[in-house]
C-alpha cells in the first residue's frame, strides 16, 4: 500500500471515528472544545505513525487511548484541574485500560450514550441555530471548516468563528454534556431534529450560488438521522424525519438535468428515483406511527412524501390524500409555507382557480413577502389558467427574490414562455 493510499485510508478512519472519539472524550472532560483538541492531537498521532505501523485493528481505541493520555499529560502539568485527572485516570482503571490499553475495551460500552450527549450538546438551545448547525456538522459530520464554508457559501474564518463562538457559549451557560431530563427532552429533541432538517434542506434546496443542490449535505444529514434513530429508537418523530430525509434523498439523483438544471418533480423521471431509500423511509415510518407518532411533523411530512413516492407516473399521484395531510399538518404546526404547500395540492387535486384562491389570501402574509417560491406558485397558477401576462410578472419577481442562480434561470425561463404564450394568444 503506497503512503498516499495508506493515508487515505487513515484519513477515512478518522472521519468515521470522529464523532465517537470527541463524545467519548467530552464525557471525561466536560468540556466540548478540550474534547475536540484532544482528538485533533490523537489524529496527528495517527497520522504520524500509522503510514509506518499500519492501522491498528481497533482504530477508534487507539485514537481514544491516545488521546485520554494527552489528556492525562495536560491535567498534570496543569494543577488547577487535578480533580478532573483523577476522576479520569480512575475512569481509565476501571476500564483496564491504563498504561497498557487493552485496545478492544478503550471504547466502552457507554459510546452510544456519549453520541446521544454530543448531539444534544452541539444542538442546545442556548446557541443560535446558524451555531447548532456549524458545530453539529464539525463535532458530528467531522466535516472541516473549509467543508462547511463551502457548503453554505460564506468563509472558512467565519464558519471557524462560529464554531469558537459556540463551544465558548456552551461553556459560559456551563452547559452540562449530558442526555437532558424527561422534562426537557422534548424541546431538546425537537431542537436536534430541526438541526437535521435544516441541514438537509440547504442540501435539498440551496438557498444561494450557482448549484440548486448539495448533495453531501442531503447524505450528512440522512447519516446524522440514522445515527440518532439509533440512539433514540423510542422516539417517534426520530424515525418520522428519517423516514421523510430518506424518501427526499430519493430523488436527488432526478432532480437535475445533464447541465445542472433544475427538474420539478411533476416533470422527473421516476426510474431514477432510488426505491431502496424509498423502501427504508417507507420503514422508518411505519415504526414511527406504531409508536404513536402518526400526527407528528415530520411523520405527516414523510406521509405526503410516501403519496409521491408511491406514484410511478406522476398523474397517478393520490393529490386528494396530499391535500388532507396538509391539513392535519397545517392543524399541529400552522405556517403559511404549509398553506402555500396545500394550496399546490387543492391545485392538482381541485383545479388551478382553487389553488390561486387559496394562494391570493396569503399575499399579505409577512413571512412570505421576500420568499420567492410565492409568486412561483402563483405564477404556474396563472399560466395554467391562461393568464400569461400576469404569469409573467409572477415568475419575473420569483427571479428577483430568488439567491440561487439555477433557481433564477429557471423563473426566468418560465417567465420567457408565459410570455411567449402571451403574443401566441
Amino acid at each position: 500500500m503506497t503512503y498516499a493510499t495508506t493515508r487515505a485510508a487513515i484519513e477515512t478512519v478518522v472521519r468515521l471515528e470522529s464523532a465517537r472519539l470527541i463524545a467519548g472524550l467530552a464525557r471525561y472532560t466536560g468540556d466540548i472544545g478540550l474534547a475536540e483538541d484532544l482528538a485533533q492531537d490523537a489524529v496527528v498521532a495517527a497520522l504520524e505513525q500509522w503510514p509506518d505501523e499500519g492501522i491498528p485493528r481497533n482504530a477508534g481505541a487507539w485514537l481514544m487511548t491516545v488521546a485520554k493520555r494527552r489528556a492525562i499529560d495536560m491535567f498534570r502539568r496543569n494543577r488547577e484541574l487535578a480533580k478532573r485527572y483523577a476522576q479520569i485516570g480512575r475512569a481509565l482503571e476501571a476500564e483496564g485500560v491504563g498504561f497498557t490499553p487493552d485496545f478492544d475495551r478503550a471504547f466502552s460500552d457507554n459510546i452510544d450514550d456519549d453520541l446521544l450527549r454530543l448531539i444534544f450538546t452541539a444542538c442546545h438551545p442556548v446557541l443560535s441555530v446558524q451555531a447548532r448547525v456549524a458545530l453539529t456538522l464539525r463535532m458530528l459530520g467531522g466535516l472541516t471548516t473549509a467543508e462547511i464554508a463551502r457548503a453554505y457559501l460564506v468563509s472558512e474564518s467565519a464558519i471557524a468563528q462560529r464554531i469558537v463562538r459556540a463551544k465558548k457559549t456552551l461553556a459560559d451557560a456551563h452547559v452540562p454534556f449530558e442526555v437532558p431530563g424527561s422534562d426537557e427532552r422534548p424541546a431538546r429533541l425537537s431542537s436536534v431534529l430541526e438541526v437535521i432538517y435544516l441541514i438537509f434542506n440547504e442540501g435539498y434546496s440551496a438557498t444561494a450560488g450557482d448549484d440548486w443542490m448539495r448533495p453531501a449535505l442531503c447524505f450528512e444529514a440522512v447519516r446524522l438521522g440514522r445515527v440518532l434513530a439509533q440512539l433514540a429508537p423510542d422516539e417517534p418523530e426520530v424515525h418520522g424525519l428519517v423516514a421523510l430525509l430518506e424518501i427526499q434523498a430519493s430523488r436527488l439523483a432526478a432532480r437535475t438535468g445533464p447541465s445542472g438544471e433544475p427538474v420539478l418533480l411533476l416533470d422527473q423521471d421516476r426510474a431514477r428515483w432510488d426505491r431502496l431509500l424509498i423502501n427504508r423511509g417507507q420503514a422508518a415510518l411505519e415504526k414511527a406511527i406504531e409508536l404513536g407518532g402518526e400526527r407528528g411533523v415530520y411523520s405527516l411530512q414523510a406521509a405526503i412524501a410516501v403519496c409521491h413516492a408511491r406514484a410511478i407516473h406522476a398523474e397517478e399521484t393520490d393529490w386528494t390524500a396530499i391535500v388532507g395531510l396538509y391539513g392535519l399538518l397545517a392543524e399541529v404546526m400552522p405556517s403559511p409555507v404549509v398553506e402555500l404547500n396545500r394550496a399546490v395540492a387543492v391545485s392538482m387535486a381541485y383545479g388551478p382557480q382553487a389553488g390561486l384562491d387559496l394562494v391570493d389570501q396569503l399575499a399579505g402574509e409577512p413571512a412570505l413577502a421576500n420568499y420567492h417560491l410565492l409568486p412561483s406558485v402563483r405564477g404556474d397558477l396563472l399560466s395554467k389558467l391562461g393568464r400569461d401576462n400576469e404569469a409573467r410578472a409572477e415568475f419575473q419577481r420569483a427571479a428577483v427574490l430568488t439567491h440561487n442562480e439555477r433557481e433564477r434561470r429557471l423563473s426566468a425561463d418560465r417567465a420567457r414562455s408565459a410570455a411567449a404564450g402571451h403574443d401566441a394568444g
